[in-house]
């Protein structure tokens, strides 16, 4: 197989809410630029910051051969699966990698190769002052964007038990599932980053009213308020991660029409777990068969999964367990938001804009927390920490109304 392609950077293989044809288009040229192979610690090591693989043995096929020998540039995720394997801190091994390479590479390959016994003479005899440290036994999953021209790029280094499901395979899988559940929807928005996919889906056919959720709100986007347009949709959010950034979701969310909340119900997620049978060593080669089991795994979980949150009864359940703990009055804006912040492990910079997206909306209650939260989201540029953020909106009101009692 022959890739004419030079291998995407970092920066070419993400997307920021764009429509589902942009997300389409990428993710089916990835797809031709991928290459996945199970290779001995042996066989790979660091110089100059670049991870380099030898001695892996090349495939023939129909297609030619493919080659996987040659030199990866390791993204971030790379270096935090990297960390995790040889068990060293992933902060301290990116800094390495950004600032002393060539430190990075004597920790990088001692701990992968190992280090030979050291022996000196000394009166006619040898002397053993260093014993020998054998190398990592174990084989690795790569997954990898070739390219002709100069570096690949490498994506993952993972567990060789780890069980591949491609974001193209996923959106289609979960496409045809809403096909046959019968839902009519709209794509509201897709992100890929280099560790996830992401795909927002909301049916505006599937609306229920939140007079009490949205009382007194007002968008900080548009200055529309919930009191004059109550109107929440029935949504989803598919993700889906190919280099071991967790499991495929598909969790409900409640989408507010007048400022596009997600209100994320992490406690009905729907997860698929990337966990398979140990792969042997060598160029992976999946077969239609197994391709076609996972894909058809995933409709059927998608089609359920449509079924049971785009439902009307769902989204008025969902609405009224909301309600219960939306209405908790808010005093003291300033120190509720920051002890929610802080127990959520967000940034200051991240509070500061979730305090001031609180004090637009105008809704001085945890509901108002919850909705400052997931508005906020909206302007994040990264895609995985606005994910990360938006989730946490029905906890953060949680927490609010703790402490408003």
């Amino acid at each position: 197989m022959t890739i004419e392609q030079t291998a995407p950077s970092a920066d070419e293989t993400t997307l920021r809410n764009q429509d589902l044809k942009t997300l389409t288009a990428m993710l089916q040229r990835q797809q031709v630029q991928k290459a996945d192979f199970v290779a001995p610690a042996a066989t790979i090591r660091a110089e100059e910051g670049v991870i380099v693989v030898k001695g892996v043995e090349a495939k023939l096929s129909e297609d030619g051969v493919t080659q996987i020998d040659g030199e990866y540039r390791p993204t971030h995720t790379f270096l935090s699966g990297l960390a995790s394997k040889l068990d060293v801190p992933v902060g301290y091994l990116k800094r390495m990698h950004r600032t002393r390479p060539d430190l990075f590479d004597a920790n990088v390959n001692g701990w992968l190769h190992g280090r030979k016994a050291k022996v000196r003479q000394r009166d006619g005899r040898a002397e053993l002052i260093r014993e020998a440290v054998p190398g990592d036994d174990r084989s690795f999953f790569m997954r990898t964007f070739r390219g002709e021209e100069g570096p690949g790029l490498g994506r993952a280094l993972l567990s060789d038990k780890y069980k591949r499901f491609d974001n193209l395979d996923a959106l289609f899988a979960t496409l045809d599932g809403i096909k046959e559940a019968g839902v009519p929807i709209e794509v509201r928005g897709c992100d890929l980053t280099e560790s996830r996919m992401y795909v927002r889906i909301q049916a505006e056919g599937i609306q229920a009213y939140a007079p009490q959720l949205l009382k007194d709100y007002r968008s900080p986007f548009t200055g529309k308020t919930g009191d004059e347009n109550p109107t929440v949709f029935a949504g989803i959010l598919v993700s889906n991660s190919e280099v071991g950034a967790g499991a495929s979701t598909i969790t409900p969310q409640l989408v507010v029409q007048v400022c596009d909340n997600g209100m994320t119900i992490n406690m009905d997620v729907v997860k698929a777990i990337h966990l398979g049978s140990r792969m042997a060593e060598g160029v992976i080669d999946w077969s239609d068969e197994a391709r076609e089991k996972e894909i058809e795994l995933m409709r059927i979980k998608a089609r359920d999964a449509v079924r049971t949150f785009l439902n009307v009864d769902y989204v008025n359940r969902t609405i009224a367990r909301l309600e219960v703990t939306a209405g908790a009055p808010v005093s003291g804006a300033d120190k509720v938001v920051r002890a929610v912040g802080k127990k959520l492990a967000f940034s200051e910079e991240q509070i500061e804009g979730i305090l001031d997206h609180f004090i637009k909306g105008g809704q001085t209650t945890a509901g108002g927390v919850m909705q400052a939260v997931t508005s906020y989201a909206q302007t994040i540029t990264n895609a995985d920490v606005a994910a990360e953020v938006e989730s946490q909106g029905v906890e953060a009101m949680q927490l609010a109304a703790a402490a408003a009692k």
